[in-house]
């Protein structure tokens, strides 16, 4: 079982990002944070090549599945299925606004139907031993936020879901694109924060533009923890003093060229098994962010990660390009 320190920072479920080989390397850099695979259909998981979908390296651990889906049963299935591959949460996804999850009735647009994500809680609940929790945004289209996000937490709660993640923004299913739902839609972190006052026996977490530690800990005055994003994939060393400043973890800092050193063995071994290291590598172009020579360890893996036969040499030689600060932490831009 998780535990709540596990979730006090987590990185969030994002489609085409976290993926496995992201997972891992965002592992190296912090030891704690609770990390999300991207979504998974009901469909995919029951029918699917699961080894593929669902299988994971024990170093990600703590990590959450993420599934989309609307069909209590079929999740119930599937939840089982990803509890016994050892996933440490379930999660429900109730906040994609993609066309893709709207015309198969899950995502966002499960934010009209409360009771039908009850429904869908209970029925992954009675399957299996891990916690089952819910990502949802404020409310759709033209909801009242101030009545539909109270109205989705008070009917999973019900369910016996302990954990409600919320994005704090609306999601417009019409008009707005899903890259659009991710900037558009004002945020509303005093309607998240309000919500758990007025639920202090429910597990809070709040996501959505947060983009340092610094910001976490201001919002960790008001909820129980803090879902990173885009900046955590876009600027990965933000994690690097999580374990220190928020699990009492003291262990060194590696520096970024000691990231890169621990990601070459697993590269290594997905090579081996067929993995095109593009795969791997389009995960770590951030990592230098704010160093020197930044922008030439960006190019260097782009222009020569995607061609036939490229190996881990292309990770070191666009890795001595760069020259990391002494301290391992740099906040300027490039």
């Amino acid at each position: 079982m998780l535990t709540y320190k596990a979730k006090t920072i987590s990185v969030a479920p994002m489609m085409d990002w976290t993926d496995r080989h992201d997972r891992f390397f965002l592992r190296l850099i912090a030891r704690h944070p609770l990390l999300y695979t991207e979504m998974v259909t009901t469909a995919a998981v029951l029918h699917g090549d699961r080894a593929r979908l669902l299988g994971f390296d024990p170093a990600e651990h703590p990590v959450a599945l993420q599934l989309g889906g609307s069909e209590p049963a079929e999740l119930g299935e599937a939840a089982a299925i990803g509890e016994g591959f050892g996933y440490d949460e379930i999660n429900l996804n109730v906040g994609c606004p993609s066309d893709r999850v709207q015309s198969g009735r899950f995502g966002a647009c499960l934010m009209r139907e409360p009771y039908l994500v009850a429904r869908c809680v209970e029925a992954m609940r009675v399957r299996v031993a891990v916690p089952v929790t819910v990502k949802c945004r404020i409310g759709v289209d033209d909801q009242e936020p101030r009545e539909a996000l109270p109205a989705m937490a008070r009917a999973v709660r019900e369910a016996g879901c302990e954990t409600l993640i919320v994005h704090a923004r609306k999601a417009w299913l019409e008009g707005l694109s899903p890259k659009e739902n991710r900037d558009v839609p004002p945020l509303d972190y005093p309607l998240v924060h309000e919500l758990k006052r007025d639920m202090p026996g429910m597990e809070i977490i709040i996501n959505g533009g947060i983009a340092t530690l610094d910001e976490a800990v201001a919002h960790l005055a008001h909820v129980d923890g803090v879902m990173l994003g885009r900046a955590a994939y876009q600027n990965p060393w933000i994690l690097a003093e999580a374990d220190r400043r928020f699990y009492d973890d003291d262990h060194p800092v590696p520096t970024r060229h000691d990231v890169i050193e621990s990601f070459i063995p697993y590269v290594e071994r997905e090579l081996a098994r067929g993995t095109h290291l593009h795969a791997m590598t389009r995960h770590i172009l951030g990592l230098f962010q704010g160093c020197p020579g930044a922008r030439a360890f960006r190019r260097h893996i782009s222009e020569n990660a995607p061609r036939a036969g490229a190996g881990v040499e292309v990770i070191r030689d666009a890795a001595a390009l760069v020259r990391e600060p002494v301290s391992g932490i740099l906040t300027a831009a490039e």
